[in-house]
């Protein structure tokens, strides 16, 4: 490999390769179009058949909304990801077989659980079989963990913090637009690393997810006229989470981290204060920053437009850290300030935010 590619001549071998390898983009414009119609279509027949979301203690919405919209997105996205599969890759290698087979897997468990909850234990089993079943059959080229912990104890942290992913995606979905929002962010800092350090991973299946996120998002931005559901952020944290390990595994530990910061950040912060406080981690809430935001009278479009903004420098932060291991470093420390602040004017709103209309459910 040569040296430049090896330590990741970022903007030209991202222009290069993107360029040399149209087909990922071909294949996420052609995702977001089946998404879009896919979803309208899903919305309809959910209606029909009463598969509505009703507002709870964790809601930010105050009127029945259709859920399983995770279905139109997947319907799109999975046909793609497999035809990507079976011609070996676009622009790269494809996504694991495992992975996909673990994905619907566990669209099928969630799915299940949308239309009648299960209880927790068999909902987790579920995530920890498909998490643990991958990071068997992968073929990971290193530790996830750079070195910092023995062969064995390496995957059994990945597989808990791959878990922990899947269900963080879940628990993030609070707001409208916000999910799709991620997708779109986490795919495409995916494909723009995997091209700029010329690492063997998927670029086609990040773009797929991030266009079928990108139809959903159409009708998901606020008022929402439908939700995710458990079916569409389950396989999408798993999905998601998986390719960052891969990432992490191939050396670029400071990319992985950086992409999802956010959502991983805001989740973790939450559930560690909750636990703090006292209360169970499977009761329901509305503690998370994006909601705290919300429920201060930011509408759900706004807030999801500050998660928008700070993806975006999350990406380009990301997509840095292929320059060597100081700017790794730089990003790093940088992404960690920007993510800080965000989540305390979520939480505080000091006074140059300026007024907010008041927040309204949808």
């Amino acid at each position: 490999m040569p040296p430049e590619a090896a330590g990741g001549a970022p903007l030209s071998l991202v222009s290069a390769s993107l360029t040399s390898a149209s087909g990922p983009l071909v294949l996420a414009v052609a995702a977001a179009v089946l998404s879009l119609i896919a979803v309208r279509l899903l919305e309809r027949w959910l209606h029909a058949r009463a598969v509505l979301d009703h507002p709870n203690d964790r809601s930010s919405h105050a009127v029945p909304t259709p859920r399983g919209g995770g279905l139109g997105l997947l319907a799109a996205a999975l046909p793609l990801l497999i035809w990507d599969a079976l011609s070996s890759g676009t622009g790269g290698p494809a996504l694991p077989w495992v992975m996909l087979v673990g994905g619907v897997g566990l669209a099928a468990l969630s799915w299940r659980d949308d239309l009648r909850p299960l209880p927790a234990i068999p909902r987790l089993s579920g995530h920890l079989l498909a998490c643990y079943g991958a990071l068997w059959a992968l073929p990971l080229p290193g530790p996830v963990f750079q070195g910092l912990l023995p062969g064995p104890l390496d995957m059994l942290a990945a597989g808990l913090l791959w878990a922990w992913f899947v269900n963080l995606f879940n628990f993030m979905d609070g707001i409208d637009g916000i999910s799709g929002v991620q997708t779109i962010a986490l795919g495409t800092a995916l494909a723009l690393v995997a091209a700029a350090t010329a690492v063997p991973l998927p670029v086609a299946a990040p773009l797929i997810l991030a266009g079928a996120a990108a139809g959903f998002l159409v009708w998901n931005w606020h008022p929402a006229r439908i939700f995710l559901g458990d079916v569409g952020s389950v396989p999408l944290g798993y999905l998601l989470g998986g390719m960052l390990l891969m990432l992490a595994a191939h050396g670029q530990w400071a990319a992985a981290l950086i992409a999802p910061l956010y959502y991983l950040a805001d989740a973790t912060l939450t559930l560690l204060g909750r636990l703090a406080r006292g209360h169970s981690p499977t009761q329901a809430h509305r503690d998370h920053a994006y909601q705290v935001a919300v429920r201060a009278g930011l509408s759900h479009a706004r807030v999801s437009m500050v998660v928008a903004g700070l993806n975006a420098l999350l990406v380009a932060l990301a997509l840095a850290t292929a320059a060597g291991p100081l700017p790794a470093a730089v990003a790093v420390a940088l992404a960690a300030l920007l993510v800080g602040g965000v989540l305390s004017v979520m939480r505080w709103r000091p006074l140059w935010l300026g007024p907010v209309r008041a927040a309204s459910g949808g």
